[in-house]
């Protein structure tokens, strides 16, 4: 009877320290109780904890196209043409980011705010009704390159000897889009939350698989261009159901039921008002990419087109990272401005801001130094390197500005201003650099030089004015947030 009640005892005890432990647990998982910490705390401390997960999963996104363009460069004999090619569909794949970013850029900081408003319910209708748009931008997106694309690959620039691969390439990638805008869409939602860790494994995952696959199906099995083009979709697809299988399970605060997926404009319509600005700065870049290498396949050539390529790789080792800073500040941003926290609102965006002028300076300084060790990671064409490297010098000189100008303008999409930004990212590209890249040939005697200083003249004219503008209004934006969250 003893021994039976002391095991009674015993028993009574574990469950009590199990109950105890799951309490415990059920009160860290509370929404409220994960959202609340965005609202106190170290402003640098949170932007890093959040940002510095988001800036990796970025760099590790670029590896899904810069790692195929590697192995490519470097396939035996066809490796300059075929980098080239691969390079053509670049307006295609970002018109794809661009629908993708449509939604979930517009859509995370909108769901933020009204976390910060603490109404959980309404936040997850926005992210239910921005999946359902990404699902409608896959289909008829894959069904209008496949239709499309070689006639619009000749028209960015494809020449005979770079069509076929650049049509190889983008035949398979297209009907894989549905899993890169899920991808980059809805992991949006996962760093607004504050799961960046989340957010940065799932493009982590998707890139080492990547990496493992392309020289696999690159050089093993001999399949070239249509071998990166599988890995990149394989990746891709599996980084689509970690996201899925997280914004369905039980760790999210905010979770994707199909109830909420009917659309509703009410609910979808903002998203899109305030995505849109998302949408242009991509979508232009698009548009500034055809502008490119139709300007430079005129007057330099394969060879000018084959720099361009590698070119928009490194370009984008320094604005994706920017981007991924500035994912890391918009939750605390759009969180404390939903709540009236005037102060740590500002504390937040001069963080971020000095954080990303900091970035591009020194990632400036590398490029003045060594543009050609970037060069020599695509191809091992030495004509190819040399004229890459001359071109980076021209091309990248005002990178250092970029860090103003995209931190600024993503404040303005944090604090829910979308047609100020949306102005702002047509200034520095439709309205500076696309014509830019059109005028300066007809003043210059060398034609090329001519298109490359296109870029640091609209970075940093464009950089200029947006950075007074958000100075100019941030006081009067922030006093009417306070006034709204008053009245509430």
């Amino acid at each position: 009877m003893l021994l039976r009640g002391l095991k009674n005892v015993k028993k009574k005890k574990r469950q009590f320290g199990e109950e105890k432990r799951r309490k415990i647990m059920e009160e860290k998982t509370k929404p409220q109780a994960r959202t609340r910490d965005l609202g106190k705390g170290s402003i640098p401390k949170l932007l890093a904890q959040l940002a510095i997960p988001v800036v990796v999963a970025q760099i590790v996104n670029l590896l899904y196209n810069i790692v195929d363009r590697i192995y490519i460069g470097h396939i035996p004999g066809i490796g300059a043409a075929a980098l080239t090619g691969v390079g053509l569909f670049a307006p295609l794949l970002m018109l794809i980011n661009a629908f993708a970013m449509l939604s979930g850029s517009g859509g995370a900081p909108r769901a933020a705010i009204f976390m910060g408003k603490k109404d959980n319910e309404t936040a997850e209708k926005i992210m239910a009704n921005c999946f359902s748009l990404i699902l409608i931008f896959a289909v008829g997106l894959t069904i209008l390159f496949s239709i499309f694309a070689p006639k619009l690959l000749i028209l960015f620039g494809a020449s005979d000897a770079t069509l076929p691969y650049a049509v190889e390439y983008a035949r398979i990638y297209i009907f894989g889009s549905i899993f890169v805008l899920i991808v980059l869409g809805m992991n949006l939602f996962i760093t607004t939350q504050g799961f960046s860790k989340i957010s940065m494994m799932t493009t982590l995952i998707g890139a080492v698989i990547n990496v493992i696959l392309d020289p696999i199906f690159i050089f093993v099995f001999d399949m070239g261009v249509r071998g990166a083009a599988i890995a990149t979709v394989l990746s891709q697809a599996v980084g689509a159901i970690w996201v899925l299988r997280f914004l369905t399970g039980e760790k999210t605060i905010l979770k994707l039921k199909l109830s909420n997926m009917k659309l509703n404009p009410k609910v979808f319509g903002p998203c899109l008002a305030l995505g849109i600005s998302s949408f242009v700065m991509i979508s232009t870049e698009s548009l500034l990419s055809i502008s490119f290498t139709s300007s430079l396949a005129r007057y330099g050539g394969d060879v000018a087109v084959g720099a361009m390529t590698i070119i928009t790789s490194v370009n984008q080792l320094i604005t994706m990272p920017l981007q991924g800073i500035c994912q890391g500040g918009q939750p605390i941003i759009s969180y404390n401005f939903g709540a009236g926290n005037k102060d740590r609102v500002k504390k937040a965006f001069f963080t971020q801001f000095f954080v990303c002028a900091a970035f591009t300076i020194a990632g400036w300084l590398v490029m003045m130094i060594v543009p050609q060790l970037f060069a020599g990671l695509f191809t091992s064409d030495t004509n190819l390197v040399d004229y890459t490297s001359w071109a980076l010098h021209i091309y990248m000189a005002g990178i250092f500005s970029i860090g103003f100008q995209v931190s600024c303008q993503q404040s303005f999409m944090a604090l829910g201003q979308a047609k100020v930004s949306l102005l702002l990212a047509c200034l520095r590209k439709i309205v500076l650099l696309i014509p830019l890249i059109f005028i300066l040939p007809c003043f210059l005697a060398d034609k090329v030089f001519a298109v490359f200083l296109a870029e640091p003249i609209s970075d940093i004219l464009a950089a200029t004015v947006t950075t007074i503008t958000f100075l100019t209004r941030f006081d009067k934006i922030l006093e009417v947030g306070v006034q709204v969250k008053k009245g509430d």
